[in-house]
């Protein structure tokens, strides 16, 4: 049998298989489809990544943003008024409808609300801060119009959890610049400030606290008046409508007559229902009663004491003492309500231990 010849044997005579290149000096050989594609999604792919990294990076920027917006009270947004509450901060005001309410009203239709309310998120809703008088015109514009328009209104969305103190200090700080807050008015929220904040150690502290900003002279007013309604026990109905004048009257003759202060809550207790002109004139006849009977009382009852007078010279002003029989009295030009109490307190037991050694 002949031997078959294998097709693939083939001889191959030794020769030098180094192929010279036939891409030109200087370039890149030609890359394949595949080799192709590859670079162009990795490239594809780093782009990506570089694009998500940046967005991450904004998304980081305007999250931080949006909190310090939302801490300063500088994010703004439409609130429904049903979902807003008045129960946190108790209001200085007056019972009663507010009479600049329909001034509010019409220039809020006219040219719309200028300056947000705040509130506070609480819950699914949201607790007011500030703009009683600005909720409660929408209020009454919705339910007087029925137009969807007055049924949300412009809100600053303050930090959730704020500081009492200091959600007190921006309603006393909103209402000052407001005409007509009476002094009242500011020593009922002192009053209402110091039932909430069991901290704060009594009401001439809370109104050191709440009317910082303000002088000290009108402090030593809000003093004053908070004795009175506090003397009192809440049954002065008129509180916004007391002149100044009237009320430091009341408190001084409250200061010298110890048997005033149950004369003054037996008239208020015996006129139910009256008028604001009505409780004025009442605290009016206390005032001229009380001047004249401690008078009468005197001339009849009391033999004139000897007594002795000096004066002491100090750097802040000559400080005249006058000593008699059960009275020591000390003058000088000096704001006294201002000191604390307890500090008062503890000059005077200092001052008798002395008398005492």
């Amino acid at each position: 049998m002949s031997k078959k010849k294998r097709v693939f044997d083939i001889d191959f005579e030794d020769v030098d298989v180094t192929l010279e290149s036939s891409v030109p000096a200087g370039t890149e050989a030609r890359r394949g489809p595949m080799a192709a594609a590859i670079t162009e999604n990795a490239a594809a792919l780093t782009e990506r990544q570089a694009a998500e990294a940046a967005i991450r990076a904004e998304n980081d920027a305007l999250a931080h943003e949006h909190v310090r917006l939302k801490k300063a009270g500088l994010i703004t947004d439409l609130i429904p008024l049903d979902d807003i509450r008045t129960d946190k901060l108790t209001r200085d005001r007056a019972p009663g409808r507010d009479p600049e309410i329909d001034e509010l009203k019409r220039s809020i239709r006219e040219i719309g609300l200028s300056n947000p309310i705040r509130v506070e998120p609480v819950g699914d809703g949201f607790e007011l801060i500030q703009g009683f008088r600005r909720v409660t015109a929408y209020r009454e514009l919705f339910e007087e119009t029925g137009d969807d328009a007055f049924a949300r209104i412009p809100a600053g969305i303050n930090a959730k959890g704020e500081n009492l103190l200091r959600l007190y200090r921006r309603m006393v700080d909103e209402n000052l610049v407001r005409r007509g807050v009476s002094f009242g008015e500011m020593a009922q929220l002192a009053i209402n400030y110091r039932k909430q904040a069991t901290e704060v150690e009594g009401y001439d502290h809370a109104v050191e606290l709440l009317f910082a900003s303000s002088g000290r002279q009108k402090r030593s007013y809000i003093r004053h008046f908070v004795r009175l309604l506090t003397e009192t026990n809440g049954q002065i109905k008129h509180v916004d409508t007391i002149p100044r004048a009237l009320g430091l009257q009341v408190v001084k003759r409250l200061d010298e007559n110890p048997e005033a202060k149950g004369i003054l809550n037996r008239l208020l207790a015996a006129k139910e229902g009256r008028t604001a002109e009505q409780e004025q004139a009442l605290m009016s006849d206390f005032v001229a009663q009380m001047s004249v009977t401690p008078k009468k009382k005197v001339k009849l009852t009391t033999p004139r004491a000897a007594k002795t007078t000096f004066r002491l010279n100090r750097p802040d002003g000559d400080a005249k003492c006058t000593v008699a029989d059960g009275r020591i009295e000390l003058r000088l030009e000096r704001d006294f309500s201002g000191v604390e109490r307890k500090r008062l307190e503890e000059a005077v037991e200092a001052f008798l231990a002395a008398l005492e050694g």
